[in-house]
């Protein structure tokens, strides 16, 4: 519930955005734009807080939060100190921190702080975002790619409010580029990102191409518009919506080679 969205250092061009921990991240982002505070804008409309943007490293479209990522305050449960984290203190990854794994339960996060930039670099290479500026006969611009992403994610992702979901269940797999080349050569439509690692390959790609997208069990199972999102109409368990993810990774293992990871937290 921590609410608050100020500027705490601005030199013209670079800002540095302190936001409370509770603030919903979409308004966060809708702040910035308004502002033309670039960095931010391909993460638009993705659900939740801005207390949980760095426990997840939360990314969409080409843009993660460690990009921008000045620093965070976090209250140290058992002392009941505040602590400050810089980047290399996180110690960011593909939808991990130190939160998720090291250092996990031990903080509750109270406010999040972004460096900005005015004149910052256009990120349309991700995904159908430069086909949506064409749609919209708009020039790249930090308000164009927010609302070219919004009317993608929207079209594509159900809203939580109204079909249970927690987002994308699974991470976009990294092969190496052996794998990748071998697996390219049989499937040539694959899509593919470039990795420190290797190649990144689309995951909702794979689910779909397994025949998963779409497919009902009496009330949840996979998204009828994004395969990476597993969906819950009030009918299943905690237990089944798992079950159904581990049949979905058993399959693209057998069928691809590669191995799915889940990117929800399960607890």
């Amino acid at each position: 519930a921590i609410p608050g969205i100020e500027v705490i250092e601005d030199d013209g061009r670079h800002v540095v955005l302190r936001s409370g921990a509770g603030v919903v991240w979409h308004d966060l982002v809708m702040h910035c734009v308004a502002n033309g505070f670039g960095g931010i804008e391909n993460m638009s409309l993705i659900p939740g807080s801005v207390g949980a943007a760095p426990m997840q490293n939360i990314g969409a479209y080409g843009t993660e939060i460690k990009d921008v990522f000045h620093s965070l305050e976090a209250l140290h449960i058992p002392s009941g100190e505040i602590h400050t984290f810089r980047s290399d203190d996180c110690k960011f990854g593909y939808r991990e921190s130190v939160f998720k794994r090291a250092l996990k339960g031990q903080y509750v996060l109270t406010s999040l702080s972004l460096s900005l930039d005015r004149e910052s670099t256009l990120n349309t290479s991700y995904g159908a975002i430069e086909q949506e500026l064409e749609r919209l006969q708009k020039d790249a611009s930090i308000a164009s790619i927010s609302e070219a992403v919004i009317n993608i994610r929207q079209s594509k992702l159900p809203d939580p409010a109204k079909i249970g979901n927690a987002g994308s269940f699974f991470k976009n797999p990294v092969i190496t580029q052996e794998q990748f080349e071998l697996l390219h050569t049989e499937y040539p439509n694959m899509p593919n990102y470039p990795a420190p690692a290797g190649k990144k390959i689309a995951a909702g790609w794979l689910i779909e191409a397994c025949g998963w997208k779409g497919k009902d069990l009496d009330g949840y199972g996979v998204h009828d518009k994004q395969a990476l999102v597993l969906v819950n109409r009030g009918k299943a368990t905690g237990e089944k919506l798992f079950e159904l993810s581990g049949e979905i990774i058993q399959s693209v293992s057998e069928t691809y080679g590669i191995t799915l990871e889940r990117e929800v937290n399960i607890i």
